[in-house]
């Protein structure tokens, strides 16, 4: 019997996509983009304690991505059904209007969805990473299965290029950078650091903070009242970084934990390694 290649497989652009080393600007891209909805962000901020566990945050969502990219089905499945527990279990309150909402609401797992899976494509692409126009969309279209694995209808999922920017030109009114957000902003900018690591905070950690808050749409940076560097440059920082990150030989990058992509590697042969032009072809 051969071994289980997931909901994805090695065929997908998916697959081969999401083991790029640039994923981890674009997540936190992604974290910088959600703030900006209040009632998502509000809900994130009512229920945990995101200044005391925002790594913890950002490394269980890497999991849930690694677990459902290349797991076996049974593990995806098994990852989904928890989040859409745990979502249904939590709500917050509006604090203009006193309404209690629920987590697991469609519209704001919509956004959530939109706005991460937006980035790592965004980031990817724009870092130089070889994606056309046609594997972009098919890349968007295999996401409807992240998708529903969160709880949401996968026919109601934007699933191209068009539907995407359709969607954030819909939404945008509807986006605001409150208190909520700057905190986000604040953090990712400045997180939390032991004395001795805070020089390697001020360089390392603020150019990676810097290019994933430099990629975000313009309006993102005019709600957050924050400049950002003209597009050349931020695209040009994006391709050089990219170029480093991805000349580190993969079996290394691939340490570290939880090792998703290994243990795939290992269930199912070395051709089901993960490598750009995978994702080109």
């Amino acid at each position: 019997m051969s071994a289980d290649p997931g909901l994805y497989g090695p065929a997908s652009v998916t697959w081969q996509a999401h083991g790029d080393p640039m994923m981890w600007v674009a997540g936190i891209r992604a974290l910088h983009l959600q703030a900006l909805h209040p009632r998502a962000v509000r809900g994130v901020m009512q229920n945990s304690d995101f200044r005391r566990d925002a790594w913890g945050r950002l490394m269980r969502t890497a999991d849930f991505v690694g677990t459902i990219t290349y797991g076996t089905a049974e593990e995806a499945e098994k990852a989904g059904a928890r989040v859409r527990r745990i979502h249904r279990l939590l709500s917050a309150n509006d604090p203009d209007t006193g309404e209690r909402y629920g987590i697991d609401d469609p519209a704001l797992l919509l956004w959530v969805h939109c706005a991460e899976i937006d980035s790592y494509l965004h980031v990817l692409r724009r870092s130089g990473y070889p994606l056309t126009d046609a594997a972009a969309d098919r890349y968007l279209a295999e996401q409807r299965v992240a998708a529903r694995l969160v709880g949401l209808d996968p026919d109601a999922v934007p699933a191209d290029r068009a539907a995407m920017d359709a969607y954030f030109e819909k939404v945008r009114p509807e986006l605001a950078a409150g208190d909520d957000a700057h905190a986000v902003d604040d953090f990712l900018r400045r997180p939390p650091t032991h004395p001795l690591l805070v020089p390697a905070r001020a360089v390392l950690w603020r150019h990676v903070a810097d290019l994933a808050y430099g990629s975000l749409p313009p309006y993102a940076h005019e709600l957050y009242g924050r400049a950002a560097p003209p597009p050349a440059t931020v695209t040009r920082r994006l391709r050089a970084t990219g170029t480093v990150l991805r000349a580190v030989p993969a079996r290394l990058r691939w340490q570290v934990p939880p090792r998703h992509i290994l243990r795939a590697v290992a269930r199912l042969g070395p051709e089901a390694r993960p490598a750009p032009d995978g994702a080109a072809r």
